[in-house]
């Protein structure tokens, strides 16, 4: 039967400290079911694993890799689907270079479920510019594994089961140990730019939000070797979550929305001015991270303002713009919603014609695409003779956000109704949690 790495704790520690980590790692390990996989556990998800080499750009150059010694572990910063395409067809960067795709091994899903991008003897282009114990250009010698979400939103339950077994997989074959497996953002670093005079850590904030315990993993490095050897200048925040021995949770989870303390630059790292990094002024007003400087400056982005990480597609004129807004590819729950994605109050209209809240929905691997989302309303009340929508609205019955969700599925703003008095059977008002003006 296989054993994780820390399971043999007696090759790193030293007898004393052995035993005192097979202390801690019992108390990780009895809550557990996997903490001991069997051959049928691990052939079972080997089986489930969903292939999708075939989808791979024709013109990605296969190189096979000469060593492994890291795993690395991404958040995507994108949905499933969008993800998925990236990965494999390739994506635009910057001056509208686009790449052949290649840019992970394996990819799991919100819902747990596991994708294989490449075979995992190719190098893929993950890592980018990178740095680890004075070793530079980590693609070349690692195994990356993307977790569909972002660093600013929780890493849920069945992505931790998937990536721990899928991580016992990989360790047992290249004989790696816990502390190989590292995040992107911890082995990424960045040159000068306007927040950070030298080479440093936090061109990438990806992963950061990835608990090592919820993995079923022993501890990483108690330190960054490049910034103690002064390579890299750290990043505070960074070095709080990955180096410290109490870990402040309010880091690790944090937010994109931008405040006095929270940057541009923390939220999206070298991304910060890319043109799919979009920033959603408090207004509603939507401009490119490659738009900024030269349009309000950064120094002049107000407080509230959201940042969306990776909008390969620009939102259509108007389309987003009130209280209704569309989810495609590009657009995510998390991204309109925030941590209210799954709130009660926030209703999620299907193409179908089916309607639920946010507490409702399990799967959020499966929302299709063109799916409309409100964010912050009451729970909805059906008009009749007796009750007509100045009843339940008061003054605001034809508000723009005011919403009637009509029987053909339709959804509309209350300043766009012509007549309430002929208003067809069975529509139902949407009414905002806070009411403005």
């Amino acid at each position: 039967m296989p054993h994780r790495s820390y399971l043999r704790p007696g090759k790193r520690y030293g007898r004393w400290g052995a035993a005192l980590f097979c202390i801690v790692a019992s108390l990780i390990v009895s809550d557990s079911a996997r903490a001991a996989l069997t051959r049928a556990q691990r052939v079972k998800f080997q089986g489930s694993i969903i292939d999708k080499r075939r989808t791979l750009h024709p013109r990605f150059n296969k190189i096979h890799r000469k060593k492994t010694r890291y795993i690395i572990v991404h958040t995507s910063e994108a949905g499933l689907r969008s993800t998925l395409h990236s990965v494999s067809a390739g994506k635009r960067m910057r001056k509208g270079r686009r790449t052949h795709g290649g840019h992970t091994h394996y990819v799991i899903a919100r819902n747990g479920r596991t994708y294989r991008i490449l075979d995992k003897k190719y190098v893929a282009n993950h890592a980018g510019r990178s740095m680890w114990n004075g070793e530079t250009g980590l693609s070349a010698v690692s195994i990356s594994i993307e977790l569909v979400g972002y660093h600013y939103t929780p890493i849920t339950k069945q992505q931790y089961r998937s990536i721990g077994v899928l991580l016992d997989i990989l360790q047992d074959v290249y004989g790696l140990d816990d502390r190989a497996v590292l995040t992107h953002s911890q082995i990424a670093y960045g040159t000068p730019n306007r927040w950070v005079k030298k080479n440093h850590r936090g061109r990438k904030k990806c992963a950061k939000n990835f608990d090592r315990a919820k993995a079923v993993l022993g501890p990483t490095w108690p330190y960054d070797p490049d910034t103690r050897a002064g390579r890299l200048r750290p990043d505070l925040k960074l070095a709080a979550i990955f180096y410290t021995p109490r870990r402040d949770d309010t880091l690790l989870v944090g937010s994109n929305v931008i405040t006095p303390s929270n940057t541009a630059w923390s939220i999206a790292g070298e991304d910060y001015d890319d043109h799919t990094t979009r920033y959603r002024l408090p207004n509603g007003r939507e401009i490119p991270g490659d738009q900024i400087e030269h349009g309000i400056g950064w120094h002049r982005i107000p407080s509230k303002t959201m940042v969306l990480l990776n909008q390969e597609e620009s939102p259509q004129a108007g389309e987003n713009r009130g209280p209704v807004k569309i989810i495609s590819d590009g657009l995510t729950a998390w991204s309109f919603a925030g941590p209210a994605f799954n709130d009660k109050t926030t209703y999620y209209f299907f193409p179908d014609g089916r309607l639920k809240n946010g507490r409702e929905i399990s799967d959020w691997d499966d929302l299709p695409s063109n799916t409309k989302i409100i964010v912050g309303y009451r729970r909805p009340l059906e008009v009749t003779t007796e009750r007509p929508s100045i009843q339940i609205a008061g003054k605001r019955y034809n508000h723009k956000e005011t919403l009637y969700f009509f029987p053909d599925r339709a959804l509309v703003s209350g300043a766009r109704i012509k007549s309430f008095s002929s208003l067809p059977r069975g529509v139902v008002v949407f009414l905002p949690m806070k009411r403005s003006g």
